[in-house]
């Protein structure tokens, strides 16, 4: 197969100067000030260890939150975690294109690791301009004089414009990172797949999940067998259907998602036996679960899940399946009234003998809370809205732009 960009088995790293943009935007306790932990930031570190190991010298750029944010804050408590993940010193440098970065970048030695300081805190690197308008910027230009490759390993920001993850490619040779190139590969083998191919999609965010379904259905529709609906789609899809439900119909209004009943139908029209929906729901009686047939709605009480009846026809579909791409949980699995669903379904994926691919940060933080294995699982994302952006034929930026170096720099890199 053509190459189509590099990734960090092209390039001999030894004494280099490599530029590395991760994406480790954390949880924030807004009343202790602290982070939290996470796995963008354990898988990060795997990246910029082998960087390290390979005698790379180290420049990392990474961001945390957005300006006018209580989480737009410093990054010197990430570089504390990554030290603690690489077990190697990552130096924290409060500083990005100034005086301190660049003598402190000229000073590193073979294996030398620095953090810089959030690259969100100068104005221009959330400018939505093309690449090479950014590759003109004072970031790209600083940074690139004192690098020889730039390792694009923030696949979750690659749906952005923005000059972190757009700039270098212009001028400096990219590769993917370790991260960047296992999401890549994954999300294509989830629209490459097996024969049986199911994708079961729920969460609170429906928009997104409409964006892919439409997008496959038109573009690929040989790449999806079925969908199983759950969570607020498959709210949606009862609506579709005339289900009226109940006190639920206020919420999906308040949230503007009445407004995606017209793409429903005329999904459900057109693919209406690739679209399963849910057959009973889990409602809240007095503080405890109750499950009612989808024909005894509308109701006053709040719908918390899918009922067991309807996971329990996901289980036997999904046995079935060759691979399984899941996003979002089927209920308010924050709750115990409200997991059994999407307990029931995570687990029928982690048994399966299919490919399984989970994205969405809800569902890992399911699967942390309802404490399954997440080894069972072949690939979990960290993409969040680039998931959605590459699933839905969208553009990425920061894709196209290490296909853009490879075509520009593709001579030089024997030179690496």
């Amino acid at each position: 197969m053509k190459k189509k960009f590099l990734t960090m088995d092209d390039i001999d790293f030894k004494n280099k100067t490599v530029i590395t943009r991760i994406d480790i935007n954390s949880p924030y306790n807004e009343k202790t000030g602290k982070i939290s932990d996470n796995e963008r930031i354990k898988e990060h570190a795997k990246t910029i260890e082998e960087l390290s190991d390979k005698g790379a010298k180290v420049i990392i750029l990474a961001h945390q939150g957005r300006k006018g944010d209580e989480d737009f804050i410093s990054l010197q408590q990430h570089s504390k975690l990554l030290t603690k993940h690489i077990k190697k010193k990552v130096k924290f440098v409060d500083d990005i294109i100034g005086k301190k970065a660049k003598e402190k970048i000229k000073l590193l030695r073979p294996r030398d690791i620095i953090l810089l300081e959030n690259v969100r805190f100068l104005e221009e690197e959330t400018n939505e301009l093309k690449p090479e308008d950014h590759s003109k910027s004072k970031l790209i230009k600083t940074l690139s004089s004192l690098a020889n490759v730039f390792v694009n390993d923030a696949f979750s920001c690659s749906h952005r414009n923005h000059a972190s993850v757009v700039g270098f490619a212009e001028v400096l040779p990219s590769v993917a990172g370790r991260v960047m190139e296992r999401e890549i590969k994954s999300v294509e083998s989830a629209l490459n797949p097996k024969q049986m191919n199911i994708f079961v999609l729920g969460g609170a965010k429906p928009d997104d999940c409409l964006k892919v379904i439409e997008h496959i259905f038109k573009n690929k529709p040989e790449s999806l067998k079925m969908v199983l609906t759950c969570g607020v789609l498959g709210e949606l899809f009862l609506v579709a259907k005339g289900y009226n439900l109940g006190s639920k119909m206020n919420f999906l209004k308040d949230k503007g998602f009445t407004g995606l009943t017209p793409k429903t139908k005329i999904l459900l029209k057109n693919y209406n036996k690739k679209i399963k929906t849910p057959i009973d729901v889990a409602v809240l009686d007095n503080k405890k679960r109750r499950e009612i047939s989808v024909e005894q709605l509308p109701t006053d009480l709040e719908i918390i899940d899918i009922g067991t009846k309807t996971a329990k026809n996901y289980v036997k579909i999904i046995k079935k399946a060759d691979s399984v791409f899941m996003k979002g949980p089927c209920g308010i699995y924050e709750k115990k009234t409200g997991e059994i669903s999407t307990k029931l379904i995570l687990n029928a994926i982690a048994k399966s003998n299919a490919s399984s691919f989970l994205g969405g940060g809800d569902t890992s933080v399911a699967i942390k809370k309802l404490k399954i294995n997440k080894n069972r699982f072949s690939y979990i994302s960290s993409g969040g809205g680039a998931l959605i952006a590459f699933l839905s034929g969208e553009e990425m930026p920061g894709i196209e732009t290490l296909k853009k170096s490879y075509q520009i720099f593709k001579h030089s890199f024997r030179c690496f």
